[in-house]
């Protein structure tokens, strides 16, 4: 079986510095740029997503990342202060006056990344 050194996941978006702002300053994670100019997200748990610049992007339909959170009316209730609209879905996920979908599964409240990309908060 081959041995592997490391493993990570990634996506692209159409603008590297709007994403650099919105996953840093937005959600809060640690984000740095490696030497191709790319984005590394660093996961509280360990681990980094690359976060690439594609011209032709176009945004995943469904969900590229999911943030764990302990509260998450705390995390809607904040994310919603800076501007971020956690009621992407409507009927097709119908959730409560937050956006958050609750009693079928995690609890978890869907959001879009500057690049359209969809993620989620989510409690367990």
């Amino acid at each position: 079986m081959v041995q592997y050194a490391d493993v990570f996941s990634g996506f692209s978006v159409d603008d590297i510095d709007a994403a650099q702002r919105f996953y840093g300053e937005t959600l809060g994670l640690t984000v740095t740029k490696n030497d191709m100019g790319f984005l590394n997200l660093h996961l509280p748990a360990g681990g980094i997503v690359l976060v690439y610049s594609k011209p032709d992007h176009t945004p995943a339909s469904f969900t590229i990342l999911n943030l764990q959170v302990d509260d998450i009316d705390a995390a809607v209730d904040e994310l919603n202060a800076r501007g971020v609209d956690t009621r992407i879905y409507g009927d097709e996920f119908p959730g409560d006056e937050k956006g958050i979908m609750r009693g079928n599964g995690p609890d978890i409240a869907w959001f879009l990344d500057p690049a359209g990309n969809v993620l989620s908060v989510l409690h367990p």
